[in-house]
């Protein structure tokens, strides 16, 4: 697809359609990915977006225990110092 390069400002850019942004899932951020002579563009994902409330929700409900203990027995913190 060819597109033109359009002056912002003292800047140059590109403008994607609306079809190309609801398309590609474009929101305010993209990952812009330098390589081998081409750029290439890609929605960026937040593998982490709620993880936040999910802590909370967990921590509220009791279920962030620790599953196994922070020091084995066989272990002697006073290595670490």
């Amino acid at each position: 697809m060819e597109v033109s390069i359009v002056k912002i400002g003292n800047s140059r850019g590109i403008r994607f359609s609306k079809t190309i942004i609801e398309r590609y899932n474009f929101r305010d951020t993209v990952d812009l990915i330098l390589d081998k002579g081409q750029i290439i563009i890609k929605p960026l994902s937040k593998p982490r977006k709620g993880w936040d409330k999910a802590f909370m929700e967990m921590h509220a409900n009791g279920d962030d225990n620790l599953i196994i203990p922070d020091i084995f027995e066989d272990e002697n913190p006073e290595e670490w110092k």
